[in-house]
C-alpha cells in the first residue's frame, strides 16, 4: 500500500515495541491553510525554533505571563534565577531580605542528615511578617484616612478567627495588634473559647466581638468574658437573643455590653453578598431593632446598647457599593442615639477584598477595584458626612478584616509528579502499515478518504473522515474483528492528522500530590480560583498546558479552571519523568489561600492536610529560618478522626501476619531477620504506614526512609530541626 507508507512516515515509535528503526520524526505543528498540503516540518526544526524562544524567555515575562505583579504585589515577584520570591515587608522589602521560595521547600524536603527537616509534601508555608505587614497596612491605611478627614474618633479592627483558626495565626495577630488595640471576633462557643485564652495576652481595650447564633451557654460564656475584663461586646444576630442576654446577665450580676446586627437594604449582588439584604440570613430589621431598643430601655439597660454592626458580604467589588453600605448604617446608628443609647462603635464588618487574579476589576468575584487606602478612606469619609449632618459625636470605627488580614500570609506548596495527555502513542511507518494493513474494506475506504482531504487541504472533511474511521473501527473493536493493536495503530495515525492540521487538542494532564477537597475545598465548593504558579524555572518558557489533577478517586479533584478566564496552565515539562524518572521535580505553588482552605478542607479519600512549616526573615545566608515544622497527620489520624482505632487495627493486622507468615520465616535459611517476609520485618512495616503521610512518597526519598522502608519523626524532632536551623542561619 503505497499511499500507506507516504502518509505514515512521518510517525514514530512508542516505547515497547519491538520493530525496526524506521523515520522517527513527528512533524512540527504549523498553522495550515485551506489547499497546502500536510507539513513535513522535522523534528530538529522544531527543537531549534523551540531553543530560539527559550533563548528570549525571562523571569520578567513569565512574571506578566502569570499576572505575578498584579495579584502578587507587593509580597511576590520572580527572582533573577526564575524563582518565585516572598517580599516578607511588602514595598519595604530589601533586595536581600527576599525570600526565595525553592529555598524553604528545599530546606523543608531535604533528609535531616544533610541539614533539611526531611518534611514530606504537601506543604502550606507561612510568613508572619507578611501576616503583620497586613495588619500595619490596615492600621496605617485608617490612620492616614482618619488624619486627613479631621474624624474625631479611632479605628480599632478585629480578626473574625472564621477564616483561619490556627493557633500560631490568632496568636501572632493578637500580638502583632496589640499596639494597635486589634482584638478578635468569635462565631461560635469553640472560637469564643479560644479568643479569650488569646485575648488575655492582648491589649486590654482590644474589642471580643461575639457574633453569630447564640443559646445560653454561649451568651453565659460571653458574660463571663465580661467578668474577666476583656472588652466583650455581644452582638445581636436574633431578637430574641436579647432576651436572654437580660436574664442571665442579672442573674449572674454583670453589667453587659450589647450590640445588634442591622439587615440594611444595601444589597452586594456578588456570590459573596447573597447574605445581604432584606432577605439576607443574619441581622435584625430597623422595626426589630426598635423592639430591642424597647426591652433594654424597660429592663433599665439601655446604656448597654453601644455597637451597631452590619456586613454586606464578602469580596466588596466597589468603594461606591461600599460607601453605600456605611452611610444607611451611618444613619441607623445617629438614629439609635437619638433614641437614648450610649453608642460608642459602628462595626462595618467584613468585606475588604483582595484581588485574586490582578485585574482590579470591580465586576468579578476575584476581584477589587480599590486598595486599602481606597478603601479605608471610602468608610471614613461616609461616616463622618452622616454623623456631622446630624450633629453625633463620631464613633470608634471597627472592621472584621479576615481575608484581607491572612490571605498573602500562607502558600501551599505541591508537586506534579507526572503528566499525561489523551493523545494516542505514535507508531513508526513500519508499525502502521503493519497493523493498518488488516482492517476491514470499510475502514480502509475511510482511511483513503482521510489522505485524500488532508492531501487537498480540507480540514473539516479530513476531521470528519477521522472520527469516522476511529468510531468505525472502536464498532469492530467491541464485535472482535479486530485487535488491539490495530486500534491503537488507528488511534496514532488519526492523532497524527490532527496535529498535522492544527486540531488536536495540547493540554495535558499533570498529576500533582495532593488533594484538592482537603485543601482547596473553596475551588471544588464555591468554584473560587487562587493563583496557581510554577515557584521555579521561570527563567525558562513553559512549553505545554495543563490542568491539574489531584489524588483522590474522584472526577472533581481537579483544577480546570484558572485566574484571567483560562482553561488551563502554561506549564514546563516535567523532567526526568517526574516522580517516576530520574528526580525531576515541578513545584507549584497556590498563593492567596490563607482564608478559609484550613477551616474548610475535609478528609476526601482519608488524605489528611498538608505539613505545615512558619518561616521568617533573616539576616543568614539563605534570607530566612525555618522557626516551626510540624509535619502532616499520619494515615493513622485521619483514621482516628473517623472513629477507626489504629492501634486496634495494628493488633489484628499484626495477629494475621502471625497467622499467615509463620511458614515463610521458617523457610528463609538463617536470614528471616533481614527479610521483609519475616514476621517482626512485616509487622515493623505495617506499623510504619499508620505513622506516615497518606500522600506519596518520592523514590528518591527513599534514603530517607527507616529500617521498615518509610522515614517517620515526631513533631519534636521537626522542631528540634528548625530549630537548628534557626542556629545555622543565625551563624
Amino acid at each position: 500500500m503505497p499511499a500507506l507508507a507516504c502518509c505514515v512516515d512521518a510517525a514514530h515509535a512508542p516505547p515497547g515495541y519491538a520493530f525496526p528503526a524506521g523515520d522517527s520524526s513527528l512533524p512540527f505543528p504549523v498553522p495550515c491553510s485551506p489547499g497546502v498540503p500536510l507539513s513535513t516540518t522535522s523534528t530538529h526544526t522544531a527543537a531549534a525554533a523551540s531553543e530560539n524562544s527559550s533563548a528570549h524567555w525571562s523571569p520578567s515575562l513569565s512574571a506578566a505571563l502569570y499576572k505575578i505583579d498584579g495579584w502578587g504585589a507587593p509580597y511576590f515577584s520572580v527572582n533573577s534565577s526564575g524563582n518565585v520570591s516572598a517580599r516578607p515587608y511588602g514595598t519595604d522589602t530589601l533586595p536581600h531580605q527576599e525570600i526565595d521560595l525553592l529555598k524553604i521547600v528545599k530546606k523543608v524536603s531535604d533528609p535531616k542528615w544533610i541539614g533539611g527537616l526531611g518534611l514530606q509534601l504537601p506543604v502550606i508555608v507561612r510568613l508572619p511578617d507578611v501576616l503583620k505587614n497586613r495588619l500595619e497596612s490596615l492600621q496605617s491605611a485608617f490612620d492616614f484616612a482618619i488624619q486627613s478627614q479631621v474624624y474625631e474618633a479611632h479605628y480599632q479592627g478585629v480578626y473574625p478567627v472564621k477564616c483561619n483558626q490556627d493557633r500560631f495565626v490568632v496568636e501572632d495577630i493578637v500580638r502583632f495588634g496589640s499596639r494597635f488595640r486589634f482584638g478578635l471576633e468569635a462565631g461560635s462557643k469553640p472560637e469564643l473559647l479560644l479568643a479569650m485564652s488569646c485575648l488575655c495576652k492582648g491589649n486590654p481595650e482590644a474589642l471580643l466581638i461575639c457574633n453569630g447564633f447564640k443559646d445560653g451557654e454561649y451568651i453565659s460564656l460571653a458574660l463571663i468574658a465580661r467578668k474577666l475584663a476583656l472588652n466583650t461586646v455581644i452582638v445581636l444576630e436574633q431578637e430574641e437573643e436579647i432576651d436572654l442576654v437580660i436574664e442571665l446577665s442579672k442573674k449572674m450580676s454583670v453589667r453587659p455590653v450589647v450590640g445588634v446586627r442591622a439587615k440594611l437594604r444595601t444589597k452586594h449582588s456578588g456570590h459573596f453578598g447573597s447574605t445581604s439584604g432584606e432577605k439576607g440570613k443574619f441581622g435584625l430589621t430597623t422595626t426589630q431593632i426598635l423592639r430591642v431598643v424597647k426591652k433594654l430601655e424597660q429592663a433599665g439597660m439601655l446604656d448597654c446598647f453601644q455597637l451597631l454592626h452590619f456586613h454586606i458580604g464578602s469580596q466588596i467589588p466597589s468603594t461606591s457599593l461600599l460607601a453605600d453600605g456605611v452611610s444607611e448604617a451611618a444613619q441607623i446608628y445617629c438614629e439609635l442615639v437619638r433614641l437614648g443609647a450610649r453608642m460608642q462603635v459602628i462595626d462595618i464588618g467584613g468585606g475588604l477584598g483582595i484581588d485574586y487574579d490582578g485585574s482590579k476589576s470591580g465586576n468579578s468575584d476575584l476581584s477589587v477595584a480599590y486598595g486599602l487606602d481606597e478603601y479605608a478612606l471610602a468608610v471614613v469619609q461616609a461616616v463622618k458626612f452622616v454623623c456631622d449632618r446630624k450633629n453625633v459625636k463620631h464613633p470608634v470605627i471597627c472592621s472584621e478584616s479576615g481575608r484581607a488580614i491572612v490571605s498573602h500570609h500562607s502558600i501551599l506548596i505541591f508537586e506534579a509528579i507526572s503528566s499525561s495527555s489523551t493523545s494516542a502513542a505514535s507508531m513508526t511507518s513500519y508499525e502502521m502499515q503493519y497493523y493498518l494493513g488488516g482492517l476491514t474494506e470499510d475502514a480502509l475506504a475511510d482511511y483513503r478518504n482521510l489522505t485524500a482531504s488532508a492531501i487537498r487541504g480540507e480540514h473539516e472533511a479530513c476531521l470528519l473522515y477521522a472520527d469516522q474511521l476511529k468510531q468505525s473501527c472502536v464498532d469492530q473493536f467491541k464485535e472482535g474483528i479486530i485487535g488491539m493493536e490495530q486500534l491503537a495503530a488507528v488511534d496514532a495515525l488519526c492523532e497524527l492528522f490532527y496535529k498535522t492540521i492544527c486540531a488536536s487538542d495540547p493540554v495535558r494532564t499533570y498529576h500533582v500530590n495532593l488533594s484538592l477537597f482537603t485543601s482547596i475545598p473553596d475551588f471544588w465548593g464555591i468554584g473560587q480560583l487562587f493563583p496557581i504558579v510554577p515557584i521555579h524555572r521561570l527563567d525558562q518558557r513553559p512549553g505545554a498546558r495543563g490542568i491539574l489533577s489531584d489524588l483522590t478517586c474522584d472526577s472533581d479533584g481537579k483544577i480546570d479552571k484558572f485566574i484571567g478566564g483560562e482553561s488551563s496552565l502554561p506549564l514546563h515539562e516535567i523532567e526526568g519523568g517526574g516522580a517516576g524518572g530520574n528526580g525531576g521535580k515541578y513545584y507549584l505553588g497556590m498563593f492567596l489561600g490563607g482564608a478559609y482552605e484550613e477551616a474548610l478542607g475535609g478528609i476526601h479519600n482519608l488524605f489528611g492536610g498538608p505539613s505545615v512549616v512558619r518561616v521568617s526573615q533573616s539576616d543568614g545566608p539563605h534570607s530566612f529560618l525555618v522557626t516551626q515544622a510540624v509535619p502532616g497527620p499520619s494515615c493513622g489520624d485521619v483514621l482516628r478522626v473517623m472513629q477507626h482505632e489504629p492501634e486496634l487495627m495494628f493488633e489484628t493486622l499484626k495477629h494475621r501476619v502471625e497467622e499467615y507468615c509463620h511458614h515463610d520465616e521458617d523457610s528463609d535459611d538463617g536470614d528471616s531477620d533481614h527479610g521483609m517476609g519475616s514476621i517482626a520485618s512485616l509487622a515493623n512495616s505495617l506499623a510504619s504506614y499508620f505513622h506516615n503521610m497518606p500522600y506519596l512518597v518520592a523514590p528518591c526519598s527513599v534514603t530517607a526512609m527507616n529500617n521498615s522502608g518509610f522515614y517517620y519523626c515526631n513533631e519534636d524532632d521537626y522542631n528540634a530541626a528548625a530549630d537548628t536551623s534557626r542556629c545555622e542561619d543565625e551563624k
